[in-house]
């Protein structure tokens, strides 16, 4: 039973009821009856996990006559001890999870009430068994923070961390992160190892916590390590839910991602691309969407280094250009701007670009319509910021433009140059045609 994390008193009692995780149990407590289904142990060994019918999770301390058995799960909800973790058959490939914060790599702790990360390979595999059908699981926790709390100099952390993984002969690294700010720490990787990547990188994230019955965590980190573990490109992806159901996930190209809602489970959409692969995690089946990428193989090339003093503002009607000049006095070294329609600025704006081109500091413009590209060649305002030095970016997404800008600027400050770098496509964040499909067109029409 200490394979399941419970231990001492409450493991000698199971043990000898020869009640395991998958059983249906009923337990007196307090005058209340529960019944439910017998989870692994996350945190304290002495107390007990059930998992109640209506999918939630609660812990109880249970004593001699207060615990029954009363039968045995066929499958439970997603999460569930079914098939057991000695049951599962384990693949053959090695998969590296490093742990970065957020609720996918967290548990909540059933005595104390408090919500914990996954601390070993072991509590991580208790909590979703079916990763070992695809390999064997090796896990760190570098990070635990609030996705919100997220840093370019915490980047580089995961850059060093996931590229040491890497040079240890991993089939392939799940990294696990807040899904609020996964999209930015997604392309920070993807421009980090552009030049080579020899393994799948495949960053998932939970919208829902695992003790609630929609929790969507199991699902994407069996996911991830499916694309770890077996997808033929060797790219950085983030692998989420792509429908409200548990079917398939969608691995999505990481500079070409964005959470586009709050709270649902398949809340990641690539836009202005289609996704790398669908991924059928329970099935062990992944199909292709996108037929260019880069494929397993080769030498592991590493580019780290991100400047913090980069900013990231939305052009909205109002006193824009008094925000640009706030920034410059501040010292930001470089900025991106989220123009609107083609990637306009107010008139009375310029000459705050102009400003910034005389100190040194890039503009890089993207456009605040989420699809579509930016072109400054159409009106006449976009002439004249071109002439005051903005840099457009076509297609690229505004977070992504941001977290490149940051690349950029770590590696030279010469105006030039980082114009050069900019409007290249290194990772495929920047396109040059679109297909009609890639615009989602409304049901109704």
């Amino acid at each position: 039973m200490s394979a399941y994390g419970y231990s001492g008193r409450l493991a000698r009692l199971l043990e000898r009821l020869g009640i395991e995780p998958g059983d249906k149990v009923r337990v007196r407590k307090g005058g209340r009856v529960l019944e439910g289904i017998v989870m692994p142990s996350y945190g304290s060994g002495e107390v007990l996990v059930i998992k109640l019918g209506n999918g939630y999770n609660v812990g109880v301390e249970v004593e001699e006559g207060s615990i029954e058995k009363v039968g045995r799960a066929e499958r439970g909800p997603p999460g569930s001890p079914v098939p057991l973790l000695e049951k599962v058959e384990v693949g053959e490939g090695r998969v590296f999870v490093l742990g970065c914060g957020g609720t996918v790599a967290s548990r909540v702790d059933y005595e104390t009430g408090a919500v914990r990360p996954y601390l070993t390979a072991e509590e991580l595999a208790l909590s979703s068994p079916e990763m070992l059908r695809y390999a064997r699981i090796e896990a760190k926790q570098l990070l635990s923070i609030l996705s919100e709390d997220m840093k370019p100099r915490l980047w580089e952390e995961i850059v060093r961390e996931t590229a040491k993984a890497i040079e240890g002969g991993y089939d392939g690294i799940v990294i696990a992160h807040g899904t609020d700010t996964m999209s930015y720490t997604a392309a920070a990787l993807s421009f980090a190892f552009h030049k080579g990547l020899p393994v799948p990188i495949a960053m998932t994230g939970a919208q829902r916590s695992s003790d609630r019955p929609s929790s969507d965590a199991s699902f994407n980190l069996v996911a991830a390590t499916l694309v770890a573990a077996k997808a033929p490109f060797a790219e950085v992806s983030v692998v989420m839910h792509g429908e409200s159901g548990d079917t398939y996930a969608l691995a999505h190209r990481g500079v070409r991602v964005r959470k586009m809602h709050s709270s649902r489970r398949d809340a990641f959409r690539s836009v202005n691309a289609r996704p790398l692969a669908k991924v059928w995690p329970y099935e062990g089946k992944i199909e292709l969407v996108e037929r260019e990428f880069r494929r397993r193989g080769g030498e592991l090339v590493v580019e780290n280094g991100f400047e913090e003093r980069v900013a990231l503002i939305k052009h909205f009607p109002g006193m824009i250009a008094e925000v640009i000049e706030a920034l410059l006095d501040k010292g930001f070294r470089g900025l991106v701007i989220e123009g609107t329609g083609l990637g306009h600025v107010s008139s009375d704006a310029i000459a705050a670009l102009e400003r910034a081109r005389e100190m040194g500091v890039p503009v890089v413009v993207s456009t605040q319509t989420i699809f579509g590209r930016v072109n400054l060649n159409v009106y006449s305002t976009g002439r004249r910021m071109l002439a005051a030095g903005a840099i457009p970016v076509e297609d690229m997404l505004a977070e992504v433009a941001y977290v490149k800008l940051s690349w950029a600027l770590a590696r030279t400050r010469e105006l030039q140059e980082v114009r050069r770098i900019m409007t290249t496509n290194l990772a495929g964040e920047i396109s040059y045609f679109h297909g009609m499909e890639l615009f989602p067109v409304s049901p109704n029409a």
